[in-house]
Protein backbone atom coordinates (compact mmCIF):
# COMPACT_ATOMS: atom_id res chain seq x y z
CA UNK A 1 0.00 0.00 0.00
CA UNK A 2 1.59 3.52 -1.00
CA UNK A 3 1.76 5.64 1.54
CA UNK A 4 2.93 8.82 0.68
CA UNK A 5 3.53 9.95 -3.28
CA UNK A 6 6.38 12.25 -4.68
CA UNK A 7 5.65 14.64 -7.22
CA UNK A 8 7.49 16.41 -9.77
CA UNK A 9 6.16 19.58 -11.15
CA UNK A 10 6.97 20.80 -14.79
CA UNK A 11 6.47 18.47 -17.25
CA UNK A 12 5.00 15.82 -14.85
CA UNK A 13 1.80 17.90 -12.10
CA UNK A 14 1.81 20.86 -14.76
CA UNK A 15 0.75 21.16 -17.67
CA UNK A 16 2.13 22.76 -20.67
CA UNK A 17 0.62 25.72 -19.78
CA UNK A 18 2.05 25.85 -16.17
CA UNK A 19 -1.18 25.02 -14.53
CA UNK A 20 -2.35 22.43 -12.89
CA UNK A 21 -5.39 19.71 -14.09
CA UNK A 22 -8.43 20.04 -12.17
CA UNK A 23 -8.47 15.89 -12.66
CA UNK A 24 -4.91 16.00 -10.56
CA UNK A 25 -6.66 17.73 -8.00
CA UNK A 26 -9.21 16.04 -7.69
CA UNK A 27 -7.63 12.72 -7.59
CA UNK A 28 -4.67 14.06 -5.42
CA UNK A 29 -7.44 15.18 -2.33
CA UNK A 30 -9.19 12.22 -2.65
CA UNK A 31 -6.84 9.88 -2.35
CA UNK A 32 -5.92 11.02 0.65
CA UNK A 33 -2.29 10.09 0.35
CA UNK A 34 -0.01 12.65 1.88
CA UNK A 35 2.01 14.41 -1.86
CA UNK A 36 5.39 15.97 -1.64
CA UNK A 37 6.10 18.19 -4.74
CA UNK A 38 9.68 17.64 -5.07
CA UNK A 39 10.82 20.57 -7.75
CA UNK A 40 13.68 22.73 -8.93
CA UNK A 41 11.42 25.51 -8.38
CA UNK A 42 11.01 27.82 -5.52
CA UNK A 43 8.70 27.79 -3.05
CA UNK A 44 7.36 30.83 -4.36
CA UNK A 45 6.92 29.18 -7.70
CA UNK A 46 5.14 26.49 -5.87
CA UNK A 47 2.90 28.04 -3.60
CA UNK A 48 -0.19 28.03 -6.09
CA UNK A 49 -0.05 24.14 -6.41
CA UNK A 50 0.40 23.46 -3.08
CA UNK A 51 -2.74 25.74 -1.84
CA UNK A 52 -4.64 24.10 -4.94
CA UNK A 53 -3.80 20.49 -3.62
CA UNK A 54 -4.28 21.10 -0.08
CA UNK A 55 -0.71 19.75 1.10
CA UNK A 56 0.14 19.71 4.56
CA UNK A 57 3.20 17.76 4.29
CA UNK A 58 7.16 18.50 3.49
CA UNK A 59 7.48 19.94 0.43
CA UNK A 60 10.93 19.70 -1.74
CA UNK A 61 12.25 22.83 -3.15
CA UNK A 62 15.46 23.42 -5.21
CA UNK A 63 15.78 20.15 -6.54
CA UNK A 64 16.29 19.40 -3.11
CA UNK A 65 18.66 22.61 -1.80
CA UNK A 66 15.60 23.09 0.58
CA UNK A 67 13.04 21.18 2.49
CA UNK A 68 10.32 23.13 4.32
CA UNK A 69 6.74 22.91 5.56
CA UNK A 70 3.91 25.16 4.46
CA UNK A 71 2.30 27.52 6.80
CA UNK A 72 0.11 30.54 7.63
CA UNK A 73 3.25 32.53 7.77
CA UNK A 74 5.24 31.35 4.82
CA UNK A 75 7.01 28.48 4.95
CA UNK A 76 8.81 26.61 7.82
CA UNK A 77 12.40 25.10 6.97
CA UNK A 78 12.89 22.15 8.00
CA UNK A 79 16.35 21.35 5.88
CA UNK A 80 18.48 23.47 3.54
CA UNK A 81 21.79 23.18 1.62
CA UNK A 82 22.71 26.82 0.18
CA UNK A 83 25.30 28.11 -2.10
CA UNK A 84 28.40 28.83 -0.74
CA UNK A 85 29.29 32.51 -0.85
CA UNK A 86 32.04 32.48 -2.69
CA UNK A 87 30.96 29.70 -5.12
CA UNK A 88 28.23 32.24 -5.96
CA UNK A 89 30.31 35.17 -6.92
CA UNK A 90 32.86 33.49 -8.82
CA UNK A 91 30.20 31.94 -11.16
CA UNK A 92 28.58 35.19 -11.39
CA UNK A 93 31.84 36.71 -12.24
CA UNK A 94 32.17 34.75 -15.25
CA UNK A 95 28.50 35.01 -16.35
CA UNK A 96 28.73 38.62 -16.06
CA UNK A 97 32.14 38.94 -17.60
CA UNK A 98 32.10 36.33 -20.51
CA UNK A 99 28.35 36.25 -21.25
CA UNK A 100 26.42 39.85 -21.23
CA UNK A 101 23.43 37.91 -23.11
CA UNK A 102 22.68 35.19 -20.63
CA UNK A 103 19.76 35.76 -18.38
CA UNK A 104 20.92 35.63 -14.61
CA UNK A 105 19.42 35.97 -11.38
CA UNK A 106 19.21 34.00 -8.16
CA UNK A 107 16.68 32.80 -5.45
CA UNK A 108 16.75 32.74 -1.52
CA UNK A 109 14.07 31.11 0.33
CA UNK A 110 11.27 33.51 -0.38
CA UNK A 111 12.56 35.96 -3.09
CA UNK A 112 13.67 35.66 -6.76
CA UNK A 113 16.28 38.51 -7.80
CA UNK A 114 16.99 40.54 -10.75
CA UNK A 115 19.13 43.72 -12.08
CA UNK A 116 16.80 43.89 -15.22
CA UNK A 117 13.43 43.37 -16.91
CA UNK A 118 15.38 41.38 -19.81
CA UNK A 119 14.21 38.78 -22.13
CA UNK A 120 14.63 35.38 -19.51
CA UNK A 121 13.38 37.32 -16.79
CA UNK A 122 10.19 38.42 -18.88
CA UNK A 123 9.69 34.48 -20.08
CA UNK A 124 10.11 33.45 -16.63
CA UNK A 125 7.37 35.67 -15.48
CA UNK A 126 4.65 34.77 -17.86
CA UNK A 127 5.15 30.90 -17.18
CA UNK A 128 5.81 31.21 -13.35
CA UNK A 129 3.49 34.64 -12.81
CA UNK A 130 6.10 35.94 -10.40
CA UNK A 131 7.94 38.91 -10.07
CA UNK A 132 11.55 39.54 -9.61
CA UNK A 133 12.93 41.98 -7.01
CA UNK A 134 14.92 44.54 -8.82
CA UNK A 135 18.59 45.25 -7.33
CA UNK A 136 21.44 46.67 -8.16
CA UNK A 137 23.86 44.73 -7.59
CA UNK A 138 23.63 40.42 -7.52
CA UNK A 139 25.34 40.18 -4.38
CA UNK A 140 23.97 38.61 -1.80
CA UNK A 141 24.67 40.01 2.23
CA UNK A 142 23.83 37.46 4.82
CA UNK A 143 20.66 36.26 2.47
CA UNK A 144 20.86 32.27 1.77
CA UNK A 145 21.05 31.71 -1.80
CA UNK A 146 19.54 28.34 -3.05
CA UNK A 147 19.46 28.88 -7.22
CA UNK A 148 21.65 30.32 -9.31
CA UNK A 149 18.97 30.55 -12.84
CA UNK A 150 20.32 31.34 -16.36
CA UNK A 151 17.95 31.76 -19.30
CA UNK A 152 19.39 31.33 -22.59
CA UNK A 153 18.06 31.41 -25.64
CA UNK A 154 20.77 30.66 -28.13
CA UNK A 155 22.11 27.18 -28.01
CA UNK A 156 25.77 27.88 -29.25
CA UNK A 157 26.12 30.15 -25.99
CA UNK A 158 24.27 26.90 -24.11
CA UNK A 159 27.18 24.78 -25.04
CA UNK A 160 29.73 27.63 -24.11
CA UNK A 161 28.39 28.38 -20.84
CA UNK A 162 28.09 24.94 -19.70
CA UNK A 163 31.80 24.02 -20.23
CA UNK A 164 33.48 27.67 -18.99
CA UNK A 165 31.25 26.52 -15.81
CA UNK A 166 32.43 23.06 -15.83
CA UNK A 167 35.52 24.24 -16.12
CA UNK A 168 35.56 26.28 -13.21
CA UNK A 169 35.69 23.05 -11.20
CA UNK A 170 34.06 24.38 -8.15
CA UNK A 171 33.09 20.75 -5.84
CA UNK A 172 30.21 22.39 -4.02
CA UNK A 173 27.68 23.47 -6.92
CA UNK A 174 25.57 21.10 -9.01
CA UNK A 175 25.34 22.40 -12.66
CA UNK A 176 21.73 21.27 -14.08
CA UNK A 177 20.78 22.13 -17.62
CA UNK A 178 16.41 22.16 -17.73
CA UNK A 179 15.03 21.77 -21.24
CA UNK A 180 16.65 23.84 -24.16
CA UNK A 181 16.77 27.19 -22.25
CA UNK A 182 17.69 26.69 -18.49
CA UNK A 183 20.84 26.32 -16.72
CA UNK A 184 20.26 26.27 -13.07
CA UNK A 185 22.97 26.29 -9.87
CA UNK A 186 22.59 24.82 -6.71
CA UNK A 187 24.64 23.19 -3.79
CA UNK A 188 26.54 19.83 -4.54
CA UNK A 189 24.42 18.80 -1.43
CA UNK A 190 20.80 19.68 -3.16
CA UNK A 191 19.49 16.40 -4.45
CA UNK A 192 15.93 15.32 -4.61
CA UNK A 193 17.11 11.79 -3.69
CA UNK A 194 18.18 13.55 -0.09
CA UNK A 195 15.31 15.35 0.89
CA UNK A 196 13.20 12.02 0.09
CA UNK A 197 15.47 9.96 2.36
CA UNK A 198 15.04 12.91 5.09
CA UNK A 199 11.02 12.08 4.64
CA UNK A 200 11.06 8.68 4.90
CA UNK A 201 13.13 8.31 7.95
CA UNK A 202 10.90 11.21 9.65
CA UNK A 203 8.15 9.06 8.47
CA UNK A 204 9.22 5.71 9.39
CA UNK A 205 8.38 4.45 6.08
CA UNK A 206 9.75 2.07 3.77
CA UNK A 207 10.81 2.40 0.00
CA UNK A 208 8.09 0.02 -1.05
CA UNK A 209 5.81 2.46 0.36
CA UNK A 210 6.01 5.09 -1.55
CA UNK A 211 5.68 6.38 -5.19
CA UNK A 212 6.74 9.10 -7.71
CA UNK A 213 5.87 10.86 -11.09
CA UNK A 214 7.77 12.58 -12.89
CA UNK A 215 9.25 12.78 -16.60
CA UNK A 216 13.45 14.07 -16.87
CA UNK A 217 16.70 13.40 -16.08
CA UNK A 218 16.89 14.99 -12.90
CA UNK A 219 13.90 13.00 -11.78
CA UNK A 220 16.11 9.26 -12.13
CA UNK A 221 17.66 9.82 -7.88
CA UNK A 222 14.11 10.30 -7.46
CA UNK A 223 12.56 7.42 -9.19
CA UNK A 224 15.57 5.11 -7.18
CA UNK A 225 14.16 6.10 -4.04
CA UNK A 226 10.58 4.71 -4.16
CA UNK A 227 9.22 1.96 -4.71
CA UNK A 228 6.96 2.72 -7.42
CA UNK A 229 8.14 5.16 -10.27
CA UNK A 230 6.00 6.16 -12.89
CA UNK A 231 6.83 7.77 -15.90
CA UNK A 232 5.02 10.18 -18.03
CA UNK A 233 3.99 9.38 -21.51
CA UNK A 234 5.69 12.60 -22.65
CA UNK A 235 9.32 11.73 -20.81
CA UNK A 236 12.31 10.52 -23.32
CA UNK A 237 11.89 6.93 -24.09
CA UNK A 238 15.11 6.32 -22.34
CA UNK A 239 13.40 7.64 -18.97
CA UNK A 240 10.31 5.58 -19.56
CA UNK A 241 12.17 2.61 -19.80
CA UNK A 242 13.05 3.20 -16.04
CA UNK A 243 9.79 3.28 -15.10
CA UNK A 244 7.27 0.54 -13.21
CA UNK A 245 4.05 1.89 -14.83
CA UNK A 246 3.89 4.93 -18.42
CA UNK A 247 1.17 7.18 -17.25
CA UNK A 248 -0.84 9.29 -19.39
CA UNK A 249 1.19 12.88 -20.78
CA UNK A 250 1.49 15.93 -18.40
CA UNK A 251 -1.09 17.70 -20.83
CA UNK A 252 -3.63 14.29 -20.02
CA UNK A 253 -3.55 14.74 -16.47
CA UNK A 254 -1.45 11.69 -15.77
CA UNK A 255 -0.89 12.36 -12.48
CA UNK A 256 -4.32 11.46 -12.04
CA UNK A 257 -4.37 8.21 -14.15
CA UNK A 258 -1.25 6.86 -12.66
CA UNK A 259 -3.29 7.30 -8.94
CA UNK A 260 -6.23 5.62 -10.07
CA UNK A 261 -4.77 2.65 -11.70
CA UNK A 262 -0.95 2.07 -10.92
CA UNK A 263 -2.00 3.26 -6.85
Amino acid sequence: MIKHIFLDMDGTLLNSSGQVDQRNIDAIISSEIPVTLVSARAPMEMSTAISQLQLRTTQIGFNGGLLFMPNVQGLKIIQDSAIHPADFKTVFDLVETHFPSVSLSYYDSTKWYSKKFDRGIQFERRLTHQSPTLIDELTPDETKVYKIMMIVFDPTVMTKLLAALRALKIDGISIQQSGDLYLEITSRDAKKSHGISQILASEHLDKSETAAFGDGYNDLPMFESVGVPIVMENAFPDIKALGKFVTKSNDDAGVAYGIQHFI
